[in-house]
């Protein structure tokens, strides 16, 4: 049993509480630096991962000089929404034909990727990658790196985040786990003409 006497006891209490109030905030704001927990296909060569709800602090911290990349389609970052402030420059387009065993849409490479990449940011800028859930930004990470980019995040849980695997759940399959539109931060519909993809 603790019992609290005036003076070192309590300075003592008020440090202990004030310290782990701080390593609790910092365990959910800090990026995340192990990929030991981050599937396989959402990891990258450089190791930079972030979640979207930390991403949406670190670029609230610094706007100036942290950018939010958004790899989707043009027609995803258009009709699905997007991090208000999040530039498009797709890793890969919407195709027209259907994977007749799939029936997932094709999606041709944009030969031009890194090219629009270096047009618009710096290799020392400070990059957060967004796509659906984690995975094309992980490839467009990767390719960044290739070319030199070092300051690039992944944003493991995507725009949309993760599905939902309850079988019991009317929202089993849906991508509501997670993400940048679950998390709480600021996304749109509105188009600025200085952020949609136009090469």
């Amino acid at each position: 049993m603790l019992i609290f006497e005036p003076g070192a006891n309590a300075k003592r209490f008020r440090c202990c509480l004030w310290i782990l109030t701080l390593l609790f905030l910092v365990g959910f704001t800090s990026p995340i630096r192990a990929d030991s927990n981050i599937p396989g296909k959402k990891q990258t060569t450089l190791k930079l991962y972030v979640n979207a709800r930390q991403a949406w602090e670190k670029w609230s911290a610094s706007p100036g000089t942290v950018h939010i990349l958004d790899v989707r389609t043009q027609a995803e970052y258009i009709f699905i929404g997007h991090p208000s402030m999040a530039v498009n420059i797709p890793i890969r387009f919407l195709g027209d034909t259907l994977n007749p065993i799939t029936l997932h849409p094709g999606m041709p490479k944009n030969d031009r990727f890194i090219e629009s990449v270096k047009q618009r940011f710096k290799e020392n800028d400070t990059i957060l990658v967004i796509c659906r859930s984690g995975s094309r930004s992980a490839v467009a990470v990767n390719l960044m790196a290739k070319a030199g980019y070092r300051n690039v995040y992944n944003i493991v849980d995507g725009f949309e985040g993760d599905k939902l695997k309850d079988p019991d759940s009317y929202q089993n399959g849906k991508r509501i786990i997670n993400g940048w539109k679950n998390s709480g931060a600021p996304w749109t519909y509105q188009l600025e003409r200085d952020l949609v993809y136009n090469p």
